[in-house]
């Protein structure tokens, strides 16, 4: 395996593989993750007895998409009613919407704390939602969550503007549910930021909406956007760098990584400030699929290079592909 950037790998839970899962060693993987609401691909899981055995026998920390596919495919029913196959981008919240995340997160906090289950929810989209969560360090928690940064720097109104291009699952959705996450971020009750990157081409997301994918190619532009909440004093430097290095290394119990420590792997971003802005679409798409939803943007910090395990993986503008990542070690 060929990757400039170091890696792990979530296993994923379908139907039939519980055997598989409960034997895993917890050692050899990030995770395990299952899709507790139709997304991409065919991975749902929704029969209850089955999630009930998973979040009984999972012998590591489990990863959990929350969405209620019956709500979903309800609502979409109602759309298609009124706007046939002619969906517009901007319904695309209302067909995934809170009530759908929320029906689904709480039903794998409360199976999480029935059996003890290390639970980790990803990518919250709703301010409903932080109440199932704790406002405590994560070294006290059994169940913790975690936001992306789309769900951070988007909202609904964004639809009109860039389509399909932020069609993603769960939904993008208000700007008071996007405003209460970046205030969740300020506590402990969100633990870590997480990014997408699913680069579907520009063809595809251009199709009507049920044939248009989700999911936002997001890596190359994820830590210059980030930093827009700083210098917007949204959130401080120090819980940017905690919540998307220092707690995510705790969190999946990465060895001796997420720290600037003696003995650590030097794993380093270094980052430029640039005071008039940095137009994103003056610069290269790594990504294949050559788009990104930033494309009108200009950020006030780019990253002029990074380390990989001690060595360089970008400068001067470009990949160093003689990097070669390492697989991550987990402390289990």
């Amino acid at each position: 395996l060929h990757s400039v950037a170091n890696y792990g790998f979530h296993f994923g839970v379908s139907n039939d593989n519980l055997d598989i899962v409960a034997a895993l060693d917890p050692s050899q993987v990030a995770g395990v993750k299952v899709f507790m609401g139709a997304s991409t691909g065919n991975m749902l899981v929704d029969d209850p007895r089955i999630l009930e055995r998973l979040f009984a026998e999972v012998p590591t920390i489990l990863l959990a998409h929350c969405e209620h596919t019956p709500s979903i495919l309800a609502n979409e029913q109602r759309l298609r009613e009124r706007f046939g196959e002619h969906i517009p981008a901007v319904a695309h919240p209302l067909i995934r919407d809170a009530e759908a995340c929320y029906r689904s997160s709480s039903f794998a906090v409360e199976l999480a704390k029935r059996h003890g289950t290390r639970l980790h929810v990803l990518h919250l989209t709703t301010a409903r939602e932080l109440a199932l969560f704790e406002d405590k360090p994560l070294a006290d928690k059994h169940i913790t969550a975690e936001v992306c940064l789309h769900h951070l720097l988007f909202d609904d109104r964004d639809y009109h503007r860039l389509g399909h291009q932020i069609k993603c699952n769960p939904a993008i959705k208000t700007r008071a549910d996007r405003d209460a996450l970046r205030l969740a971020l300020l506590s402990d009750r969100l633990d870590v930021i997480g990014t997408d990157h699913a680069p579907h081409t520009w063809a595809q997301k251009l199709l009507g909406y049920r044939q248009a994918p989700s999911g936002l190619p997001l890596v190359q532009h994820a830590l210059p956007a980030l930093l827009e909440l700083v210098a917007d004093e949204h959130l401080p430097l120090t819980t940017l760098v905690a919540k998307t290095s220092h707690r995510v290394a705790d969190l999946f119990a990465i060895a001796d990584r997420g720290y600037v420590r003696e003995g650590y792997w030097a794993d380093l971003v270094l980052i430029k400030p640039e005071p008039a802005g940095k137009p994103v679409n003056s610069q290269p798409i790594l990504a294949r699929c050559g788009w990104t939803p930033f494309a009108e943007r200009s950020f006030r910090h780019s990253v002029s290079t990074t380390l990989v395990s001690g060595h360089l993986a970008w400068h001067n503008g470009q990949v160093v592909n003689s990097c070669q990542g390492l697989p991550l070690q987990f402390g289990r």
